[in-house]
């Protein structure tokens, strides 16, 4: 393998567009683990707060994480995470207007947000387990909206 068989995309003559990307994920928990989480009852504090500020930062600093991904001016990251039977969904939503995808950038933040869940729940229960993190829905550029099917 020679150093060209590995490169960044050229994006400079895109055109700049609206581009939005949804990604989630979960993490089953026993439902007596669930409602630490829930009421607040963990060593290391609020949870949910900790999952969504480190879905944020994540999200902003994919490109850092990811070699060829671009390092965008991202205008907004929402991160949603609800409650479900034994799990805990999470939904990352990344908006920015430019010429390449967030897509990497939703799926990054939604990793991250459940990864610091983990984290912070595994004294409690290690036997968690992160399932089925995907893109759900991108919007903009040359290939336009996409949608998951299932």
């Amino acid at each position: 393998m020679d150093e060209e068989d590995i490169r960044m995309i050229d994006v400079g003559q895109k055109d700049d567009t609206d581009r939005q990307a949804l990604a989630s994920g979960s993490i089953e928990m026993t439902q007596s683990t669930l409602q630490k989480v829930l009421s607040g009852d963990l060593v290391k504090g609020n949870v949910i707060a900790a999952a969504k500020t480190a879905g944020i930062m994540a999200a902003k600093r994919t490109s850092d994480l990811l070699p060829l991904c671009h390092p965008l001016p991202i205008n907004n990251v929402e991160v949603e995470i609800d409650p479900e039977d034994s799990k805990l969904t999470v939904q990352v939503k990344v908006s920015y207007r430019g010429k390449t995808g967030v897509e990497m950038e939703a799926l990054t933040g939604c990793s991250v947000a459940l990864l610091t869940i983990y984290d912070m729940v595994k004294n409690v229960e290690k036997s968690m387990r992160i399932n089925d993190v995907k893109l759900v829905e991108k919007s903009g550029g040359k290939s336009g909206h996409w949608k998951r099917n299932s």
